[in-house]
């Protein structure tokens, strides 16, 4: 080979080398690495909202977008639970539960195609099936929640989304306002689920029929909007059920599961007979609209009875400027007081048993707390008395040395009588606010509190204890009242 060709030859080589050096050095400069470069996605949760009625699949679709001015690498795209996920992904027709190296242009976008199968019939499903997809961009991790449907029931989930209001749908079906007022009667034939809140509208009414179970996932709760009405309409044999959507035997007494039952003023008296309220942040929340700090209060009544209300993370029963009549109801731990009353209202508790033994945590409220003012949505202290709060024939007790407590802001007033009531309290009891009590009994109250048995013995310092002609002839479980009668919710 002569010389110049030689060199001709060399120097192509050397040419295409750094062409060929230049062009992986651009392709590789082209996808940045800023870990500050952050996908997009058309929905932050995808909801699977079919309700199954057999094994069955689903299909459902995100959007990834690179809004960069850069390319960018996914470095990894995968489901949370991975092999044992319920849930399956394809990405650029390639499906699996885990891809890598996934390149998106500036500007612009991917499908992701996911779908489900899940039994519904299967009663060791949870009512929510979640999970998370999970993407990693230059080091940056982001993620897209994925839920549906486990089991065969009745959902509702959210359609309204307000600024400073939780995610909501509402009875109606409609949440427009321009429907009119609609009556729903819940039968005893499927779970209900709720996601989000559900909000009984103004003069919309939600009957709910022995026996249904009402199922809140996390964060959601029951709303009954001014001028709504719930009756519920449980039995001492067939009680309704409100409780969390996992149903494994290791959450059945985990607190906070859900949010709670919200209730505003009435249409007319809002109801709830024999009902176990269990597992909520807060179990029953009972106030005049709190948009409007100066309301009076609510004319109507919320009427408890044969209720069991427990386990809430904070306050089973909290009321502001409310009434309140209870009768025979089991209202016990809760992570600060059972009972909570503040900022006005009028209250009637009648052979209720109020016990807080919480046993997950400091607690430092009372059992019952009473207090004469409450901070409203302005951030203002309303100082509003107490009208009365009358326990008759009730059992308060704890393992904290005060289970009664109160707290007055002058020039406000607290009115209240505790009477033939046994107290834990290691306060004065004296005086015309208090008549007939037992404070501190050294006998056990309760047949075995520690298992959840607020039942009281022969010996129990509850036992015929009572108060006479009260009107209350029956007890929780329905059984006929002695004379005296025994305190607390069970008559021996």
């Amino acid at each position: 080979m002569r010389l110049e060709n030689h060199t001709y030859f060399l120097g192509t080589a050397l040419i295409l080398v750094m062409l060929s050096s230049m062009f992986y050095s651009c392709r590789k400069d082209d996808f940045t690495t800023d870990s500050g470069a952050k996908l997009s996605f058309s929905t932050d949760t995808l909801l699977f909202d079919t309700v199954f009625t057999t094994m069955s699949s689903t299909t459902k679709r995100i959007k990834v977008y690179n809004k960069n001015s850069d390319n960018l690498i996914i470095s990894d795209i995968r489901l949370q639970n991975g092999a044992n996920s319920q849930f399956r992904i394809n990405v650029d027709g390639l499906s699996g539960n885990q891809h890598s190296d996934i390149e998106i242009r500036a500007g612009d976008s991917i499908y992701i195609f996911l779908e489900v199968t899940i039994d519904p019939n299967s009663v060791l499903s949870p009512f929510v099936v979640e999970e998370q997809l999970l993407f990693s961009t230059n080091g940056n991790n982001q993620k897209v929640h994925l839920m549906a449907w486990g089991q065969n029931a009745h959902y509702f989930t959210p359609k309204k989304y307000v600024n400073g209001l939780p995610p909501y749908s509402c009875l109606d079906g409609d949440c427009s306002g321009s429907l009119p007022p609609v009556t729903a009667n819940w039968v005893n034939d499927k779970p209900y689920v709720i996601v989000g809140y559900l909000v009984i509208d103004s003069l919309d009414k939600l009957v709910i029929d022995p026996g249904v179970k009402v199922h809140l996932h996390n964060k959601s709760g029951l709303w009954v909007y001014k001028d709504g009405n719930l009756v519920v309409n449980g039995t001492p044999s067939d009680p309704v059920i409100f409780q969390g959507t996992r149903l494994e035997y290791t959450y059945q007494d985990i607190s906070g599961q859900w949010d709670r039952i919200w209730i505003n003023e009435g249409s007319a008296d809002n109801v709830i007979n024999h009902a176990i309220i269990k597992n909520a942040f807060i179990g029953i929340q009972a106030e005049p609209l709190p948009f409007n700090p100066t309301a009076p209060t609510s004319t109507n009544k919320l009427r408890l009875n044969g209720c069991e209300i427990t386990n809430s993370a904070a306050v089973n029963l909290l009321a502001t400027n409310y009434q309140v009549t209870d009768t025979n109801s089991l209202i016990t731990q809760a992570g600060q007081s059972s009972i909570f009353l503040r900022g006005g209202g009028n209250y009637k508790f009648y052979h209720t048993t109020i016990a807080n033994f919480w046993d997950q945590g400091t607690r430092d409220g009372s059992a019952v707390f009473l207090q004469n003012y409450y901070q409203d949505v302005n951030g203002n202290v309303q100082v509003r008395d107490i009208d009365s709060a009358v326990f008759v024939n009730t059992i308060i007790e704890g393992n904290n040395e005060i289970e009664f407590d109160t707290d007055v802001l002058a020039p406000g007033v607290i009115n209240f009588k505790i009477d033939h009531s046994i107290v834990r309290s290691t306060k004065s009891l004296s005086g015309a606010n208090y008549i007939g009590i037992t404070q501190n009994p050294t006998a056990a109250v309760f047949i075995d509190y520690l298992n959840n048995n607020y039942k009281i013995g022969t010996s129990s310092p509850a036992a015929n204890a009572g108060k006479q002609n009260t009107g209350v002839l029956y007890d929780k479980d329905g059984v006929f009242r002695n004379s005296p009668p025994d305190l607390g919710a069970y008559e021996n």
